[in-house]
């Protein structure tokens, strides 16, 4: 099938006021030039995009955020015999490559925009006579087998059968830059794609708890570089924090139910300072209401309590099931899996309900502020 074109559709930003859609739609359309190339215009609520490589340019748009569907598409003018010939055409080969035959049902989906001489409901069953005229299929508009798509815009009219479903939200780099708490587990890299796709541009942040763990990088690596994918539009930094040393002083200074505790407080208070020098507006994390010690609703105030930036946790409301069918759709799943070493800082019996003024207690018997500047001198950018 030789498709000219793609007609790729948005949602939410459509009922934005005027001003800031057209700043939605500029940046999704930047978002596309980026890692398409080729013609793109915006006419009526519409993306038209006329790429060099057509088969890379459909497998590109399924990765880009704010793109709700789209349909790779033929056109021609709008007047009956144009219409005619390009279906006959259109049909013809999607008969001959076995998507389409005598024996599927089919219905003619018309939307006309202009000023014409007919109706869509005119030119639906025009085109659904040339339709039956190839391949003597029976209509239904309720149930068919297959669609064809009749989309008339002015002096043009477009031909298409899929619509093909993408990850919808808003365009990345429409809501500011946020630092996430990135691990080689399930939840976090969800929530950093979760976070993408409200517009987000996102800097990753991973701390490296060597000798409690293995301190491979491998894992974080292989999820960076999944994530970039979607991170199309905004560049994705990753930066690693040596913090052996930080959680060895609340292990010997600090309670021993307490060190998962000490531990997360520490990570926010540490990206809360590395989130000033990088811009961003908020600190992202993936904790999933008690899913595990950290995440009970008295740790959660414990360990967010000293840090005075936002602090959004995407996953809150999600169990673990919903957690990892996002994460196999995003392709990290398989990655977060992989055999690894479990941290062999969490204590026996962890503190679940954990007493805010023990905590600050705590943190001042290590001098976490002095522990803080030693885990910031060690950052690296990664990527």
């Amino acid at each position: 099938m030789v498709n000219e074109l793609i007609i790729v559709r948005y949602g939410e930003i459509g009922v934005k006021s005027p001003k800031v859609r057209g700043r939605f739609e500029r940046k999704l359309i930047e978002n596309i030039k980026t890692v398409i190339g080729g013609n793109v215009e915006l006419k009526e609520g519409r993306i038209f995009i006329y790429p060099h490589d057509l088969s890379k340019a459909i497998e590109s748009l399924k990765k880009i955020v704010g793109i709700v569907s789209y349909s790779p598409a033929s056109v021609t003018r709008t007047n009956h015999e144009s219409i005619k010939e390009l279906i006959q055409s259109y049909i013809g080969e999607l008969v001959e490559d076995g998507i389409f035959s005598g024996e599927d049902s089919f219905a003619i989906r018309c939307r006309r925009v202009g000023n014409h001489d007919f109706s869509s409901q005119e030119m639906a069953a025009y085109c659904g006579s040339v339709v039956y005229g190839i391949t003597k299929s029976k209509v239904d508009l309720t149930h068919p087998d297959f669609e064809l798509f009749v989309e008339i815009r002015g002096d043009k009219t477009y031909i298409y059968h899929q619509k093909i479903r993408g990850l919808g939200g808003l365009p990345i780099g429409t809501q500011g830059r946020v630092i996430c708490l990135i691990s080689s587990g399930i939840d976090s890299p969800v929530a950093a794609f979760l976070m993408m796709k409200r517009g987000c541009s996102v800097t990753l942040l991973n701390f490296n708890t060597h000798p409690y763990t293995s301190g491979s990088n491998d894992k974080i690596m292989k999820i960076y570089q999944k994530l970039k994918e979607y991170s199309v539009g905004a560049k994705l930094n990753l930066y690693q924090a040596d913090y052996g040393e930080f959680l060895s002083k609340c292990i010997d200074k600090g309670p021993e139910r307490m060190t998962c505790v000490l531990c997360k407080n520490g990570m926010y208070q540490i990206a809360e300072k590395l989130a000033i020098r990088e811009k961003c507006l908020a600190i992202v994390d993936g904790s999933s209401l008690g899913q595990v010690a950290s995440q009970t609703l008295p740790n959660i105030l414990a360990t967010h309590y000293s840090t005075s930036m936002p602090i959004i946790s995407p996953l809150i409301g999600m169990d673990k099931v919903e957690i990892e069918d996002l994460a196999k759709k995003l392709g990290t799943y398989e990655i977060s899996i992989l055999p690894d070493s479990d941290c062999s800082a969490v204590p026996r019996y962890p503190e679940t309900n954990a007493e805010l003024p023990l905590v600050l207690e705590a943190l001042e018997t290590i001098d976490a502020e002095e522990e803080f500047k030693k885990v910031l001198k060690s950052f690296q950018l990664i990527r």
